[in-house]
């Protein structure tokens, strides 16, 4: 079964490449959405197996969306280049925080830690 990542990003660029990053390493893209009510939105249905958030999109930041998502054990990891990794770790000390912009080989590290994490904890 692939294994479904949301992307929620608001700056194209960064989307594209981010999706493309994890579509070329067998993923299944669930995104990009640049705004947290559409993220939000696509994860009425089935939970995403990890989540990518930038913290802040066109409607506002996703803290509400993310400590929805941590509620049902989706990883999440966040990037972002305007907040601090230390202030975003103190809220959620389970999450993953990468710099905008990350090189994909460090992206692809955290997501495929983040999944194994994961497993080890069902």
């Amino acid at each position: 079964m692939v294994q479904r990542i949301l992307v929620a990003e608001d700056e194209p660029i960064v989307a594209f490449d981010l999706c493309d990053t994890v579509e070329e390493a067998g993923y299944l893209v669930e995104g990009p959405y640049s705004g947290v009510s559409s993220a939000a939105d696509a994860c009425e249905g089935e939970d995403p197996d990890l989540a990518i958030l930038d913290i802040t999109l066109e409607d506002g930041e996703v803290y509400a969306l993310a400590e929805q998502l941590e509620a049902k054990n989706v990883p999440i990891i966040f990037h972002s280049g305007s907040h601090k990794h230390a202030d975003v770790q103190a809220r959620f000390p389970r999450a993953t925080t990468l710099t905008k912009p990350c090189p994909p080989t460090d992206m692809l590290k955290a997501v495929n830690g983040a999944l194994e994490s994961k497993l080890a904890r069902a």
